[in-house]
């Protein structure tokens, strides 16, 4: 399971872009950033280098206000303002943190990413872009991108590596978390795992 979670969030990155235009299609968004961002993760294994490419690139193409609401669940309506952007932006380091790891130990210069042409009608504002990364001597992995159209563009708000999706895997633990020790519990967990990982 903790494999697959890896590999789910380093492959968060390959969705990476400089600019997203409302005009550009989910796939076509993704087909051209692809060989750029690829290029970058191929020649270095640097964290910090990784992690500002993930900061430029990756993070402006994220809804995570969307994706931490969906993660908490029916938790979220009970978080006060103040409670949902402390979430918001723990989960948000957590994410960063873990697939920069991920990314790091994983990719390799025999990795491609095929992506499957995702037809949009002018009403859509919800599509799945759905890839798949091959690799020489290894299974493809499909990947697929859950994105909703926004004010500039279109934005991910979840990410399913092999039926496993990022949303629905956290729901369960921040759920159990809650239950346990309320919404300032979750915060103070995530916020806990994010130090460890930056002194580790």
């Amino acid at each position: 399971m903790i494999k697959k979670i890896a590999t789910l969030l380093g492959a968060m990155l390959w969705l990476a872009a400089s600019a997203v235009s409302a005009q550009t299609a989910p796939d076509a968004l993704v087909k051209s950033t692809v060989d750029e961002v690829l290029s970058v993760i191929k020649t270095t294994k640097d964290k910090r280098a990784l992690n500002e490419v993930v900061e430029k690139k990756v993070l402006p193409n994220f809804d995570f206000q969307a994706m931490t609401r969906l993660a908490v669940g029916r938790h979220w309506r009970d978080a006060s303002p103040a409670q949902q952007k402390s979430l918001e932006n723990a989960f948000r380091s957590l994410l960063v943190t873990t697939y920069t790891t991920a990314l790091s130990q994983s990719s390799t210069a025999e990795q491609s990413v095929e992506v499957r042409a995702a037809p949009v009608k002018p009403a859509d504002d919800d599509v799945t872009v759905r890839t798949l990364v091959k690799e020489s001597g290894r299974k493809p992995i499909a990947i697929d991108y859950r994105m909703a159209k926004v004010s500039g563009g279109w934005k991910v708000y979840d990410v399913v590596v092999e039926n496993l999706s990022l949303v629905t895997n956290y729901r369960g633990s921040f759920s159990t978390e809650i239950t346990k020790a309320g919404i300032d519990g979750l915060i103070k967990s995530l916020e806990a795992k994010n130090k460890r990982n930056a002194e580790g």
